[in-house]
């Protein structure tokens, strides 16, 4: 097969297979690098109403998946179906163009690792944990509008309170291993999208949907269900914070940097 580069091949043609072939590691990297600096930029104010609109956006990954739940009948295949509920809130945050701290645990730590800078550093860390905290803060009223209002019917609320003891039966270990797998595949799905053009509707599908029928634990989403068992009183909020909360973040932001940042960043690091 000819390539770019064919004698046989004319101006038009070899611009047309670059324009078909996958974009190399270093653009995928650069894209996001630049992405990750814009956003280091970005005003405090406009950080917290993106990151709390994110975190309401959220609770509808909650409510999409027990909906699901609710109207199939209670058959081995449903978690099957019911999974694909969990997509929605990622769709609208994602293609929303909303602050979700999962994220930026890819996007703004290329930046970091591009050029090391104690100011880089502090802006990654206020990032951070603006984010973070606008995120909880919009799971919690989410939750809180869920249980204290008549917006969702009993059938709803008991599929709520599943889903959230659930995610909050597992011990700490298994946890922080469910939330490395989380933020693994979060940030790979960051890392994809450059390259996958009106196919990201598609890919946001498909890995949400793996991280919800694996149980994996994702802390912004997983804490609009633990946070509504914690208000049904089916749970503690020592339960919430210290059995789910602290060990998905720990996770996530493992399986984030650690696992896509990282690696990533080093098979394009001769490149640049």
């Amino acid at each position: 097969m000819p390539d770019a580069s064919d004698t046989r091949l004319n101006q038009d043609e070899r611009d047309e297979v670059k324009e078909r072939s996958n974009p190399p590691a270093l653009i995928l990297h650069e894209a996001i690098r630049l992405e990750g600096q814009e956003e280091l930029k970005r005003p405090t104010s406009s950080l917290l109403w993106s990151g709390l609109a994110a975190g309401l956006s959220m609770g509808f990954s909650m409510v999409g998946e027990a909906l699901m739940t609710t109207h199939l009948p209670d058959e081995p295949w449903r978690p099957l179906i019911a999974s694909f509920g969990y997509c929605f809130g990622f769709l609208i945050v994602i293609l929303g163009r909303q602050q979700l701290f999962t994220e930026n645990t890819l996007t703004v730590i290329l930046p970091l690792l591009h050029r090391w800078s104690t100011g880089t550093l502090l802006r990654v860390a206020r990032l951070w944990g603006l984010v973070f905290a606008a995120n909880i803060v919009g799971t919690l009223l989410f939750s809180a509008f869920a249980i204290g209002t008549d917006a969702f019917a009993p059938p709803m609320h008991a599929a709520f309170v599943e889903l959230g003891t659930t995610a909050a039966r597992s011990g700490f270990t298994t946890t922080l291993l469910h939330g490395i797998l989380a933020g693994w595949l979060i940030a790979l799905l960051v890392w994809i999208t450059p390259s996958v053009g009106q196919a990201r509707f598609f890919v946001i599908v498909a890995l949400t949907w793996l991280i919800a029928l694996g149980k994996f634990a994702h802390v912004i989403a997983g804490s609009v269900e633990v946070s509504f068992a914690a208000m049904s009183g089916e749970i503690g909020w020592d339960r919430y914070a210290f059995g789910f909360l602290l060990p998905s973040l720990i996770g996530n932001v493992l399986g984030g940097v650690g696992m896509v940042a990282l690696i990533n960043h080093a098979q394009v690091r001769q490149d640049q």
